[in-house]
Order: structure tokens, then C-alpha cells, then sequence
């Protein structure tokens, strides 16, 4: 089978007209890694697959070819008979053009969450001083030195934003060439098994949190440690001012693919960034344009900032957040197997959910039994690289883009309608991404009179494809350990796929916590959803997505 590419959505027309249902079906197909014809023309395509993020491409890229679709209008009734009424009977837009053409090398503008990284990380700020920065691990053997540091000089002259620095103005500027000193190795290989080990603490520990300095365009470093008996472990850290989940996989498959043959690695993408952010601001128009996207979802926001709550879940504290000077994140994490996740799948289908929002519903359920307001912010970062351009699927960068969801548990409801809701909320909202997270939190502290906003609370999830590419493993190792850390946020929840099924992993700032609430907490997270998976070959399991989640916590 075909594997799905997310950040790729394909472009069979030149327009919506004489666009055919098998045209549709091709769409949706490529995007699943399915066969079109295992697609029926009336099937509800999130039972073949389909989520939020594959459907916003979809429909970024039939409004580039001239469709007035939305993402919201695809998820009100996702099978491909419908998409297909819906683009040709929808009035047709003009193509979108372009920006302006760009010199690659000159400084340009941070995009919104980059902003909020880059302020984020300054000492003075709350819970800053730290970079929004991830580290992984990878243990294998018999990397060797030389070609491990030669791929990764292959990989930095590919991707431009791997060699991109950060101004003191607040704008960043692609480099000719990366700073990076080249490869760091810690020859752990003649001392014994238990002082290899101590050693190799030591080593996570001082890169596990490292700040990388942006300013001289440090933001990725891979180091090796060589281990007894010719094992090797690969330290690799990046930071997210430069990559966001996708583009991390598309690093790791370049790292792996250099290593095992420089010839391999394809040509550095002819668009860059830059280019991107130029377009993308041209296609989002602006907010004083009537119509334009930037201008609907302008208005979107500002209708609802009344109704919303202006903070996270009020979690138990054992610190105030301002008093924390160096926040230090703790992960801890636990998977589902894959028979579990598979009857979770099967059920959310059934029910028109996607498996993220069944996630994201159970984390806010537990989150709302421990907090102390039931009405509060969580920030979902979308993956959102649009496709502007046919490489834009090949860059490496920070398309993240933030939405916030109001999760309102102050009524008990069946776990599958909260879902629902929830889900559907996270569809309008996503659809009105043009305006910016950080400006709806500036709109919700003025309608309340200069109350400080926030949403530190953070759920992120990739389910599109594995997060470590099967030749990553190959050629350097297995992906062994991580962890990541967020200025400015409480508790961030990551979700990956790996062949041993699906990773439900939290980062939090302990000390901001009575010691044993994140453990708990996570208890609670993991017992519910096993509860909705039920037994293999259960009847009844309906029960625990037709009834309140049974959640017990302190807050209620």
C-alpha cells in the first residue's frame, strides 16, 4: 500500500469545471495511501482514514485551483459524492496569485507562533528561559563518525531554515552556511556498561534542555556517543523555531538517506520559506479587504471572544508560575498497543469521530475532573502547511499554526457527543486559522478588562504517519527517547504513531505541580481510554461512549 504523505495534496485540475467524482476519489485516495477504487462513492471517508489535517489540505488546495470550499464544508459530510456536489456547484474563485517575488537570503518577518517562541524563550518572561526545543535519541550500531557528520553537512545544505539565524529586530535570515561545528563525539566504548550509563545521563542531561543561541543561526546539533560492544547512540536536538512535527520526520528520512548514500538525497527545494510566508500572507489577504480570508476570520474570532473563557485548566499548583525561574520539563508517556488502538478507531468511526478528537476529548475530560473552572482554553497546534506551492511539501520549517478550543464541561454529557462537539468546534475554528491565536488571546484580555489570557495547556497530535521514518532505524537506530519543552507552557501532550502502536506522551513542568498529580493525572488519561477501547471481542463497550466519562478528579 501506498504510503500517505500529508503535507502533499495533489493537483489533478486546472479548475472545477468538469471535475469528475473519480477526479474527487483520486484526491482523497492519494491523500489516504489507499487505492481509489476502495473508495465507494457514498462512504464516509473518516472510516477509510481521513482527519483534520488531510482535509485541510484538501481543501487549501481546491481553493487554489479556484473551488470556494472550506475545510468546515468537507468535514460536514466527508464522502466524495458530496465534495464532488460541493466544488461544482460552488461559484469559482479567481486563482490565487502569488506574492510578490522575494530575495531568499534577505531578513523576513517571524510568523505569529514563531513570535510567541522567540519572545517566550527571554529569561524575564514566565516559565521562559528555555528554548521550544526537542531531543531525541536513537541507540543502534556501528554508526560511524565520519559518514554520520558528512550527512548531516548534506541534510544543512538542503534545508534552508536549518541554517537560519534570529535577529535582535525580531526577524530571522537563511545563512549560505550553517554554523555547526560538526560532530560532537563521546567515546564512552572502553568503560564498562555502568559508567557508559552514568555517562550517558550526563549527556542527556545537559543537551535534554539545551537553549540553543538563534542568534548565530544555532538551531539543530547531532552528537554520537560509541558505546562497549560497538553500540552507538545518536543525540539529535533541534530547535522548533525551524520545524515543526512534519518537518522533523523529513529531517530524520534526509539524515538517514545521506548516511546511507549522499547520491540519494534529492536536490535542495528551488521555493523556499521566505516565498512561502509572502504567498501565504497574498492568499490570506488582509483584514481590511471585505472577504478575504483574513478579513472573515477576523470576524469569526471577534463574534466569539464573548463567550470564551480566557485561561487553561486551573490545575492543582504547588508554585505559581512566575516564581519558577528555570523551568525543567519531565516526560512521561504510555501506548496503546495496536489491537487497543484499533478498536478505539473502529468505534470513533462508527460514531463520525476521528481518532484525535476522541484523544483530545478524553485529555480534556481529565483535565477538567482536576481543574477547578469547568470552562477553560486548549491549545491545538495545527500542522498547517498549505499548499501554495508543489514543494512545499519537501520544505523543512515551522508551519505550525495555533487554534484554541473552549472546552465547557459544566454539564456532564456522553463521552461521544462532548466528542462531537469538540470535534466540530475545532473545524470552524481551524477553518478561520487566518487570524492569528495570538491575536484572539489579545482580543480575550481587552473584552475582560486587561485579564491576563492564556492557554498553556497544549494538545498536539500527529497521527498521519510514523514519527521516525522504518529507514531512520535502519541506518542509525531506534528511536529510544524524547523529550521536548514549550516557553510559557504548563503541560504539553504529544501523540506519535511507532510500530509498537500509539505513544500518548506528556511534557510538564513538575515543580509547578503537588508531586504525583502528572502521574495521576496520566493514570486517569490512560484508564479512560482503555475504557472506550473495551475488551477484545466486547458487545457492550457502546456504554462507555453513550454515557459521562466516569473520570474521578479533584477539582469537581
Amino acid at each position: 500500500m501506498q504510503k500517505p504523505n500529508v503535507n502533499t495534496v495533489p493537483m489533478n485540475c486546472v479548475s472545477m469545471d468538469g471535475l469528475s467524482m473519480d477526479d474527487v476519489r483520486r484526491a482523497a485516495a492519494e491523500v489516504l495511501g489507499v487505492e481509489a477504487g476502495s473508495i465507494p462513492d457514498s462512504a464516509n471517508l473518516i472510516g477509510h482514514g481521513m482527519d483534520s489535517i488531510r482535509m485541510m489540505r484538501l481543501a487549501g488546495g481546491w481553493r487554489r485551483e479556484g473551488a470556494s470550499v472550506t475545510f468546515r464544508q468537507l468535514a460536514q459530510e466527508p464522502t466524495v459524492e458530496a465534495w464532488h456536489a460541493l466544488l461544482t456547484a460552488g461559484r469559482a474563485l479567481p486563482q490565487t496569485a502569488g506574492g510578490r517575488p522575494v530575495d531568499a537570503g534577505a531578513p523576513f518577518a517571524l510568523t505569529p507562533v514563531q513570535r510567541a517562541y522567540w519572545i517566550g524563550r527571554r529569561a524575564e518572561m514566565t516559565l521562559g528561559g528555555v528554548g521550544c526545543h526537542a531531543y531525541l535519541e536513537f541507540d543502534g550500531s556501528g554508526v560511524e563518525p565520519v559518514r554520520l557528520e558528512a550527512a548531516v553537512r548534506h541534510v544543512l545544505a538542503r534545508h534552508g531554515m536549518l541554517r537560519a539565524r534570529f535577529l535582535d529586530d525580531g526577524r530571522q535570515q537563511i545563512l549560505a552556511r550553517s554554523p555547526w561545528a560538526g560532530l560532537t563525539v563521546h567515546d564512552f566504548a572502553s568503560t564498562g556498561p555502568d559508567k557508559a550509563a552514568v555517562h550517558l545521563g550526563e549527556v542527556r542531561s545537559r543537551l535534554s534542555h539545551r537553549v540553543f543561541d538563534v542568534a548565530a543561526g544555532e538551531v539543530v546539533d547531532v552528537q554520537l556517543s560509541l558505546l562497549p560492544d560497538g553500540r552507538t547512540r545518536i543525540h539529535f536536538g533541534i530547535d522548533l523555531l525551524v520545524a515543526d512535527v512534519a518537518s522533523i520526520e523529513l529531517v530524520l528520512a534526509d539524515l538517514a538517506a545521506a548516511y546511507r548514500d549522499p547520491a540519494r538525497l534529492a536536490p535542495p527545494p528551488a521555493y523556499g520559506f521566505p516565498q512561502y510566508l509572502e504567498d501565504h500572507r497574498a492568499w490570506s489577504g488582509s483584514a481590511g479587504a471585505p472577504g478575504s480570508p483574513l478579513a472573515v476570520a477576523r470576524e469569526f474570532w471577534h463574534e466569539r471572544v464573548p463567550g470564551m473563557p480566557v485561561a487553561g485548566p486551573s490545575l492543582p499548583l504547588a508554585a505559581a508560575p512566575e516564581d519558577i525561574e528555570e523551568p525543567v520539563f519531565s516526560r512521561r508517556s504510555f501506548t496503546l498497543a495496536p489491537p487497543v488502538w484499533e478498536r478505539i478507531t473502529a468505534r470513533a468511526r462508527e460514531f463520525g469521530l476521528t481518532p484525535a478528537m476522541v484523544l483530545a476529548t478524553a485529555y480534556a475530560e481529565v483535565l477538567g475532573a482536576w481543574g477547578e473552572n469547568d470552562h477553560f482554553l486548549l491549545n491545538v497546534p495545527l500542522f498547517d502547511r498549505q499548499p501554495l506551492d508543489a514543494e512545499v511539501g519537501a520544505l523543512v520549517a515551522d508551519f505550525t499554526n495555533l487554534v484554541l478550543l473552549s472546552v465547557d464541561v459544566r454539564r456532564p454529557a456522553p463521552f461521544a457527543e462532548r466528542a462531537l462537539g469538540l470535534q466540530v468546534q475545532l473545524q470552524e475554528n481551524a477553518s478561520h486559522a487566518q487570524y492569528s491565536t495570538l491575536s484572539v488571546l489579545q482580543d480575550l484580555r481587552r473584552a475582560n478588562g486587561g485579564a491576563r489570557a492564556g492557554a498553556p495547556v497544549v494538545f498536539a497530535c500527529n497521527l498521519g504517519s510514523a514519527f521516525v521514518p522504518p529507514e531512520v532505524r535502519e541506518e542509525l537506530g531506534e528511536w529510544s527517547w524524547m523529550i521536548s519543552q514549550t516557553p510559557q507552557v504548563w503541560l504539553d501532550h504529544q501523540v506519535y504513531r511507532t510500530d509498537a502502536g500509539v505513544v500518548l506522551a506528556w511534557d510538564s513542568v513538575d515543580a509547578l505541580f503537588p508531586e504525583g498529580l502528572m502521574d495521576t493525572m496520566l493514570r486517569s488519561y490512560e484508564e479512560l481510554l482503555l475504557g472506550l477501547a473495551g475488551p477484545e471481542g466486547a458487545q457492550d463497550r457502546a456504554d462507555a461512549w453513550s454515557r459521562p466519562a466516569a473520570v474521578d478528579g479533584a477539582g469537581r
